[in-house]
């Protein structure tokens, strides 16, 4: 399992779960995530929704027609947005070793500001994001803008990154996962 901690919900060690906990278990760390932490170890309280949850943000990671750094732009918005300061951790750490995202992008993200320095796609995915928070939509500039960069297929896949983090980010902090211990917290109160 993991170090991480999860306060509302305890964690279940192999011996407490039921066949069916086992076996979701079981398809999340044989699957590309390669273990079960974060929402994962609240969510295999429910292992129907667990498993439902964990096969859809699979393919919305490992199976987006977006590239990773988009995709780690888009959860980091989202992250930031919500405060979620686990799924800040960890996708932080993905867009960092896994991506060729940015560093002042990153650290603009952080603060809630919108980075100086992307290129037009980034600042159309980050628009996009930020105004489907904010609003429940973009708008319709930037759809437009977004479809002419990244097809139909791309403004739904990142719509659903948007939607998908947004939820996981309701499960990390209603369940009030904690960060691994010894962990710094990585995103600061934004001033309003």
């Amino acid at each position: 399992m993991s170090q991480v901690q999860a306060a509302r919900f305890p964690i279940l060690t192999p011996e407490e779960m039921s066949p069916r906990q086992k076996e979701v278990a079981a398809a999340i760390a044989g699957g590309p995530r390669g273990g079960i932490r974060g929402p994962f170890l609240a969510l295999i309280h429910n292992p129907e929704l667990a498993d439902r949850v964990q096969q859809l943000g699979e393919h919305l990671r490992f199976g987006n027609t977006l590239s990773p750094a988009q995709i780690e732009l888009v959860v980091l918005t989202v992250a930031r947005h919500w405060s979620c300061q686990y799924e800040w951790f960890a996708h932080e750490r993905i867009a960092r070793t896994t991506t060729d995202l940015a560093d002042g992008i990153i650290k603009a993200l952080a603060l809630g500001k919108t980075p100086a320095s992307m290129t037009p796609e980034e600042t159309t995915l980050h628009l996009l994001a930020k105004e489907s928070l904010a609003n429940g939509e973009p708008s319709d500039a930037v759809y437009e803008q977004a479809a002419q960069f990244f097809g139909r297929a791309g403004v739904l896949d990142a719509l659903a990154l948007t939607g998908y983090y947004s939820m996981i980010a309701m499960f990390l902090n209603s369940s009030k996962i904690a960060l691994p211990e010894g962990t710094p917290i990585p995103l600061q109160p934004l001033s309003s």
